[in-house]
Protein backbone atom coordinates (compact mmCIF):
# COMPACT_ATOMS: atom_id res chain seq x y z
CA UNK A 1 0.00 0.00 0.00
CA UNK A 2 1.36 3.20 -0.89
CA UNK A 3 1.74 6.26 1.81
CA UNK A 4 -0.92 7.93 -0.13
CA UNK A 5 -3.67 4.54 -0.25
CA UNK A 6 -2.71 5.07 3.75
CA UNK A 7 -2.82 8.60 4.39
CA UNK A 8 -6.82 7.90 2.79
CA UNK A 9 -7.46 4.83 4.46
CA UNK A 10 -6.71 6.39 8.22
CA UNK A 11 -8.43 9.14 7.01
CA UNK A 12 -11.59 7.00 6.49
CA UNK A 13 -11.10 4.94 9.26
CA UNK A 14 -11.12 8.69 11.38
CA UNK A 15 -14.29 9.52 10.00
CA UNK A 16 -16.22 6.47 11.42
CA UNK A 17 -18.75 6.94 13.93
CA UNK A 18 -19.48 3.57 15.86
CA UNK A 19 -22.61 3.17 18.33
CA UNK A 20 -23.41 1.05 21.28
CA UNK A 21 -27.41 1.66 21.01
CA UNK A 22 -29.59 1.81 24.20
CA UNK A 23 -30.02 -1.28 26.08
CA UNK A 24 -26.35 -2.47 24.50
CA UNK A 25 -23.92 -3.95 27.61
CA UNK A 26 -20.17 -4.34 26.53
CA UNK A 27 -17.98 -5.79 28.96
CA UNK A 28 -14.34 -5.36 27.92
CA UNK A 29 -12.29 -1.95 26.60
CA UNK A 30 -13.36 -0.18 23.20
CA UNK A 31 -11.22 1.09 20.66
CA UNK A 32 -11.46 3.19 17.42
CA UNK A 33 -9.27 5.52 15.71
CA UNK A 34 -12.72 7.69 14.64
CA UNK A 35 -15.68 8.58 16.93
CA UNK A 36 -17.86 6.39 19.80
CA UNK A 37 -21.36 7.08 20.85
CA UNK A 38 -22.59 5.54 23.34
CA UNK A 39 -25.86 5.28 24.55
CA UNK A 40 -25.67 1.85 26.70
CA UNK A 41 -23.23 0.76 28.77
CA UNK A 42 -19.19 -0.14 28.61
CA UNK A 43 -17.51 -1.81 31.16
CA UNK A 44 -14.01 -1.09 30.75
CA UNK A 45 -11.63 1.40 28.88
CA UNK A 46 -13.01 3.59 26.02
CA UNK A 47 -10.47 4.86 23.73
CA UNK A 48 -11.65 7.15 20.81
CA UNK A 49 -8.89 8.80 18.45
CA UNK A 50 -11.33 11.16 17.33
CA UNK A 51 -13.75 11.63 19.31
CA UNK A 52 -16.14 9.74 22.87
CA UNK A 53 -20.11 11.21 22.66
CA UNK A 54 -21.68 9.65 25.51
CA UNK A 55 -25.42 10.23 25.69
CA UNK A 56 -27.56 10.88 28.72
CA UNK A 57 -28.74 7.37 29.46
CA UNK A 58 -24.89 6.29 28.50
CA UNK A 59 -22.70 4.47 31.34
CA UNK A 60 -19.08 4.45 31.33
CA UNK A 61 -17.42 2.57 34.18
CA UNK A 62 -13.64 2.61 33.09
CA UNK A 63 -11.66 5.28 31.98
CA UNK A 64 -11.85 7.52 28.74
CA UNK A 65 -9.34 8.73 26.61
CA UNK A 66 -9.66 10.58 23.33
CA UNK A 67 -9.03 14.44 21.54
CA UNK A 68 -12.82 15.39 22.14
CA UNK A 69 -15.89 14.58 24.57
CA UNK A 70 -18.98 15.05 25.54
CA UNK A 71 -20.75 13.53 28.32
CA UNK A 72 -24.01 13.91 29.37
CA UNK A 73 -24.40 10.03 31.17
CA UNK A 74 -22.51 8.60 34.19
CA UNK A 75 -18.82 7.71 33.79
CA UNK A 76 -17.10 6.40 37.09
CA UNK A 77 -13.28 6.31 36.18
CA UNK A 78 -10.83 8.78 34.89
CA UNK A 79 -11.06 11.19 31.20
CA UNK A 80 -8.38 12.00 29.35
CA UNK A 81 -9.62 14.70 26.01
CA UNK A 82 -6.77 16.28 24.71
CA UNK A 83 -8.48 19.02 22.93
CA UNK A 84 -12.10 19.72 24.65
CA UNK A 85 -14.44 18.08 27.15
CA UNK A 86 -18.28 19.19 27.26
CA UNK A 87 -20.09 17.89 30.72
CA UNK A 88 -23.80 18.44 29.87
CA UNK A 89 -26.47 19.23 32.94
CA UNK A 90 -27.15 15.39 32.97
CA UNK A 91 -23.93 14.08 33.21
CA UNK A 92 -22.40 12.20 36.35
CA UNK A 93 -18.75 12.03 36.75
CA UNK A 94 -16.71 10.37 39.55
CA UNK A 95 -13.19 10.37 38.83
CA UNK A 96 -10.31 12.94 37.43
CA UNK A 97 -10.48 14.62 34.50
CA UNK A 98 -8.22 16.20 32.07
CA UNK A 99 -8.99 18.54 29.25
CA UNK A 100 -6.92 21.20 27.46
CA UNK A 101 -10.16 22.76 27.54
CA UNK A 102 -13.32 22.27 29.61
CA UNK A 103 -17.05 23.27 29.97
CA UNK A 104 -19.23 21.83 32.57
CA UNK A 105 -22.87 22.86 31.68
CA UNK A 106 -24.97 24.06 34.98
CA UNK A 107 -26.41 21.01 37.06
CA UNK A 108 -23.47 18.77 35.52
CA UNK A 109 -22.24 16.46 38.60
CA UNK A 110 -18.03 16.44 38.88
CA UNK A 111 -16.79 14.48 41.72
CA UNK A 112 -12.85 13.94 41.26
CA UNK A 113 -9.54 16.06 41.18
CA UNK A 114 -9.87 18.22 37.76
CA UNK A 115 -6.59 19.19 35.97
CA UNK A 116 -7.75 22.16 32.43
CA UNK A 117 -4.40 23.04 30.35
CA UNK A 118 -2.09 21.57 28.69
CA UNK A 119 -2.56 17.38 29.21
CA UNK A 120 0.21 16.65 27.11
CA UNK A 121 2.60 17.83 30.20
CA UNK A 122 1.97 14.22 32.40
CA UNK A 123 1.86 12.64 28.67
CA UNK A 124 -1.31 11.93 26.62
CA UNK A 125 -3.90 9.34 27.80
CA UNK A 126 -1.06 9.44 31.35
CA UNK A 127 -2.10 7.41 34.39
CA UNK A 128 -4.19 9.32 36.95
CA UNK A 129 -1.90 11.97 39.18
CA UNK A 130 -1.75 9.45 42.78
CA UNK A 131 -0.21 12.82 44.51
CA UNK A 132 -2.26 14.95 46.60
CA UNK A 133 -2.37 18.44 47.05
CA UNK A 134 -1.09 18.81 50.13
CA UNK A 135 2.09 16.75 48.72
CA UNK A 136 2.91 20.32 46.71
CA UNK A 137 3.71 21.59 50.25
CA UNK A 138 2.73 24.88 51.39
CA UNK A 139 1.27 28.03 49.13
CA UNK A 140 3.14 31.19 48.94
CA UNK A 141 2.22 33.64 51.49
CA UNK A 142 1.72 30.81 54.06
Amino acid sequence: MSKKDDRSAQQSREGVISIIGPGMRVVGDCETEGTLRVEGTVEGTVRAGKAVVLGKEGVVDGDIATQDAVVGGRVTGSIVADSRLELQATCIVEGEVRARRLKLDEGGKLNGTVHVGDVSATGPRAAPNTATPAAAGPAKGD
